[in-house]
């Protein structure tokens, strides 16, 4: 198809991703909406891309070059063993083919690569949006009844030929499409911070032994995945941490970003500091304890389906179209994928029905794999561990495989040709 008009309803990783994929397929007018009014809000969070998926994603131009990011090579599984040194004992380790990136400059990188010709408008707060073919009433019979309308916070109607939702779990387009298909909690949460890597060096001798791996913290009921990756102003360290929250009415767990950075309560830092004594082996408590409360968050663990991700001219990535745990280290590669899955089918369709109907078929079915693998993930690291202790490698392989029920892998599946 050529020309057209579209709104992205958010402009973070998954809008971006989107608005230059369509502008670059032929797209004729492509307009972002992000409600933020000024700079988006960097907490310096960690992520990972599969190096196959990057392959393909950079082939696509779904991820442009230079973005920095750090190589990851192997995954090492750790128990606390007092016989074995404050590093812990190594119960396992496997290959892990990731490259780290830092949430800010995977952001920056992919805002800059939207092509001039998309308008990105900041401060457009969206409090609903209108399927097409519904409630047109005048605007049918002023020829506008087949586009979808967006209704700004200010009051005002704006009609598309297509809005695609990549307004994350909160999405108001997928409020439109789908509103029976909400966030699901988890019943735990996950801890997440970050560290300057140099502050390494106050830990002695054992200072970031090992670079190129993640490291797996294992104890009952949790897990605590710690690895590098690049930052601003150099090399940081991030770490997640899954566990059941506090018992005490402390978190409100209605809200997947309840205590963003800088909100973590006195209580709530005792709470992760006992875990950590209670738990963990002494040097990667120490790791976790150069944290600053402000670089610091607490975050309840979700997940979602949408039973739709297409239709009524409106259609959802990222997300907006599916939550999965971060077990499954999917979450960019999905939103990615996403954007060139529509551009893709942009190319190749002749109408716009043909192209939702597509997008559904082939994006609908891979969201509904991620979340199911990462709620297998989940269970088997958080909420039903395994005597950590008693696990050797071949127990491990095994316990692993479990998890991945014939799936390949973590990181997400390559794209259908």
């Amino acid at each position: 198809m050529r020309g057209g008009t579209v709104a992205v309803i958010g402009g973070s990783i998954a809008g971006c991703a989107v608005a230059a994929a369509l502008a670059r397929a032929g797209a004729g007018q492509v307009v972002v909406l992000e409600r933020t009014s000024g700079r988006l809000e960097d907490r310096g969070v960690g992520l990972c891309v599969h190096d196959e998926r990057a392959v393909e994603l950079r082939a696509s131009g779904a991820l442009p070059e230079g973005i920095a990011a750090h190589p990851l090579r192997r995954r090492r599984w750790v128990v606390r063993d007092a016989a074995e040194g404050p590093g812990g004992r190594l119960i396992w380790q496997q290959p892990f083919p990731f490259h780290s990136y830092h949430w800010g400059l995977l952001w920056r990188g992919l805002r800059e690569s939207v092509p001039a010709a998309v308008v990105y408008r900041q401060g457009e707060a969206v409090t609903a949006v209108e399927p097409a073919g519904t409630g047109a009433g005048a605007g049918a019979a002023e020829g506008k009844g087949d586009r979808a309308r967006v209704r700004l916070a200010g009051g005002s109607v704006e009609r598309y030929d297509l809005v695609v939702g990549a307004d994350g779990y909160r999405s108001v387009v997928r409020a439109a499409l789908c509103a029976d298909s909400r966030p699901h909690y988890a019943g735990y949460v996950c801890w997440r911070g970050n560290v300057d890597a140099a502050r390494l060096g106050e830990l002695g001798g054992l200072a970031d032994p090992f670079p190129d791996a993640v490291t797996t913290v294992c104890f009952r009921g949790g897990t605590c995945v710690v690895y590098r990756i690049p930052g601003p102003g150099g090399p940081r360290v991030n770490w997640v941490l899954y566990a059941a929250p506090p018992q005490d009415g402390r978190l409100r767990l209605d809200d997947p970003t309840s205590f963003p950075p800088g909100a973590l309560t006195p209580g709530l830092a005792e709470h992760l500091d006992a875990l950590l004594e209670r738990e963990f082996p002494p040097y990667w408590r120490r790791v976790l304890a150069l944290t600053d409360p402000a670089d610091t968050f607490v975050q309840p663990i979700y997940d979602l389906e949408a039973t739709h991700t297409a239709g009524g001219r409106l259609l959802l990535a990222g997300d907006a179209a599916g939550v999965v745990r971060p077990h499954n280290t999917s979450g960019a590669a999905k939103a990615l994928q996403d954007a060139t899955a529509l551009a893709d089918g942009w190319r190749r369709s002749d109408s716009f029905e043909e192209l939702l109907d597509g997008y559904h078929r082939a994006r609908g079915a891979a969201g509904r794999e991620l979340v199911a693998l990462a709620r297998r993930l989940g269970r088997a690291q958080v909420e039903r561990t395994p005597a950590w202790a008693a696990m050797d490698g071949d127990g491990m392989a095994a316990w692993w495989r479990g998890q991945l029920d014939g799936a390949p892998g973590i990181g997400g599946r390559a794209m259908a040709p």
